[in-house]
């Protein structure tokens, strides 16, 4: 059964991390019975284990709800439930282009805080209109009335009207709906038109091959049509299409304004690119969707098999990851310690964390990650410039005229108890004070910073000092000349490419010093001695040893002679120094980890 344009309506839920968007999906899918009480559970469509364990949702989900509303009509909304971490704004943007309004979700007792703000404006740039919902209005701190005018000083949306609910009580979610229904427009689109579909989404299926999420714009799709990717120019048939109610049901044929999944034995993971345009083989679309803008990753590392026989399970792993995750870029390397791996780059230290989490669980990899660089301009004495992601290929010192490095512009929200931790933590990462003011009782910090101080730890030192209540969000600004020196550990003398990396040259020493004491740490004794070493260029700034493990070879000599024992002992000694010269050191996977979580003092 068709359902007409104007009783369709698609919008996303966004808001600050914690601010409550999972738990009032599950009371919306409740309410409009998506799913009864039996098969209900807490965060229904947070579905990877990561997300359940963590708390948080890594994926936007789309849901179809029919909702009877109190005019006595019947509605088809379409629910996109977003993340609210900085690191997966990019699934944000993509839920965003393919809804017409937005449902803004503020704590009653937090306030607004930096994500709030950064996916607001994502909103209001795709011309959204927005609902405000003031959740977790049932907490005894819970201040509507302040956070009301907040967010009318600090957005500049009208929230008069904004809508009190609880997501964990249920109360305030009829009204929700109604507010949906009401107060949200309904998409627009032609049915005669040629066929025009934006692929949202896509995930590898072991049976079915690539599935494909679409929003329909003109035209119809049907099953048995056959479909052309327009940036590709790949021909698919429509075997199968559905959609999520929260459960998979398969519908004929879907229309305009319409969300759901398609099948059509796609193999090529390549066809099935994020922000694509599909259109009708025989009568295709003039022009395509403008599509999504091409995500530029902020951190690299390299990701190697620990088992080398492994690499081509790796290769196919990141293949479909990078479908599933179209801000995940990745191109192949090879390191000497290592073996072949590849350079892989995430939008922050949490996207990496949770990219090397799923290829463990989902493809059962082991994997070694080296540390976590960025990407430097290198202006060379020839005049050329090359970008550098990996500081081990960094070229001769003779050759650079000078190195550039990526600046952010931050924005922090704290609580005035935790204001002065705050500024001492930006300064010691060579932080510049653009403003300090006050958004209600809490300071807002702008700083510039040095992206390469931000990727370490910034954020869990930020929210260690400040007890969980700071919120951080940044942007890329611009490249600045900076004094940067590459730093190498050698561990018995011979260099560990996994671990160089390009520091400030006033912080080289500290953090040398910090790297060596921890690898000195994890490295477990060998039968020799083990120096470990971090040097600039032909200079050692730091250096912990390892002692050997000593093994009693006098404890068969009982009695007798005093040069039975030395005889012994002088063997053991000849033998630990040619053990030395070739042995060969066996680092743990935790040292290559440690290096990146450093600045602990």
């Amino acid at each position: 059964m068709t359902t007409p344009l104007d009783r369709i309506r698609n919008f996303s839920i966004v808001a600050h991390i914690d601010h409550g968007k999972s738990t009032l999906s599950d009371r919306l899918i409740q309410e409009t019975g998506g799913l009864t009480s039996r098969e209900m559970k807490e965060q229904v469509l947070d579905s990877m284990d990561i997300e359940r364990e963590r708390g948080i949702t890594i994926k936007a989900q789309t849901v179809r709800l029919n909702y009877k509303a109190d005019d006595g009509l019947d509605y088809v909304l379409n629910l996109m439930d977003t993340p609210g971490h900085v690191d997966f704004a990019y699934e944000v943007s993509r839920s965003l282009a393919a809804c017409e309004g937005s449902i803004l979700v503020v704590d009653a007792s937090q306030g607004v805080e930096a994500q709030t703000l950064a996916n607001v404006y994502q909103a209001i740039d795709n011309n959204h209109e927005i609902v405000p919902v003031l959740n977790k209005v049932d907490l005894p701190a819970a201040e509507p009335d302040r956070i009301r005018a907040q967010i009318e000083d600090v957005i500049g949306i009208d929230a008069s009207d904004a809508v009190l609910a609880s997501a964990k009580t249920g109360l305030g979610i009829h009204e929700v709906l109604e507010a949906i229904v009401t107060r949200l427009p309904p998409p627009k689109g032609d049915e005669t038109k040629p066929l025009k579909a934006l692929l949202v989404d896509a995930w590898y299926d072991a049976y079915l091959g690539v599935v494909v999420l679409v929003r329909i714009f003109d035209g119809r799709l049907k099953v048995g049509q056959k479909i052309k990717m327009m940036q590709t120019g790949a021909v698919y048939t429509a075997e199968r299409l559905g959609v999520f109610e929260p459960k998979a049901t398969m519908v004929d044929s879907l229309g305009p304004g319409e969300i759901g999944f398609l099948t059509g034995s796609i193999k090529e993971v390549a066809d099935a690119a994020v922000g694509a345009t599909i259109t009708d083989e025989r009568k295709p679309t003039d022009e395509p969707l403008k599509g999504f803008k091409d995500v530029q990753p902020v951190v690299f590392c390299g990701l190697f098999p620990v088992d080398a026989a492994n690499f081509d399970d790796l290769r196919a792993a990141v293949g479909r990851l990078r479908l599933n995750d179209a801000s995940f870029t990745y191109e192949m390397e090879s390191s000497a310690a290592l073996g072949f791996g590849f350079r892989c780059g995430f939008l922050g230290l949490l996207h990496l964390e949770i990219v090397q989490e799923r290829l463990s669980r989902e493809f059962n990899l082991d994997l070694i990650a080296t540390a976590p660089s960025v990407v430097y301009h290198i202006n060379q004495r020839d005049g050329s410039t090359i970008e550098l992601h990996n500081p081990a290929d960094l070229p001769d010192v003779m050759q650079i005229e000078s190195i550039e490095e990526p600046w952010i512009k931050a924005t922090i929200l704290t609580p005035d108890d935790y204001l002065g931790a705050v500024i001492k933590l930006c300064q010691d990462r060579r932080g510049v004070q653009r403003e300090l003011s006050y958004v209600g009782s809490r300071a807002m910090l702008i700083y510039d910073l040095p992206l390469n101080e931000v990727v370490f730890d910034f954020y869990d030192r930020l929210k260690s000092i400040s007890k969980g209540y700071a919120s951080f969000d940044y942007q890329l600004e611009d490249y600045r000349k900076g004094d940067l020196v590459k730093m190498s550990i050698l561990v018995n003398a011979e260099p560990v490419d996994a671990l160089s990396m390009l520091v400030h040259r006033d912080r080289a020493e500290g953090r040398g010093r910090s790297m060596v004491e921890k690898m000195k740490e994890l490295i477990p004794p060998h039968l020799f001695v083990i120096p470990i070493q971090a040097a600039i260029g032909g200079k050692i700034i730091a250096r912990e040893t390892v002692r050997a493990l000593r093994k009693d070879v006098t404890a068969k000599c009982y009695g007798g002679d005093a040069s039975r024992k030395r005889k012994l002992l002088d063997k053991q000694k000849a033998g630990k120094k040619k053990m030395r010269q070739f042995g060969k050191v066996e680092i743990p996977q935790e040292a290559f980890i440690a290096a990146l979580k450093m600045d602990e003092d």
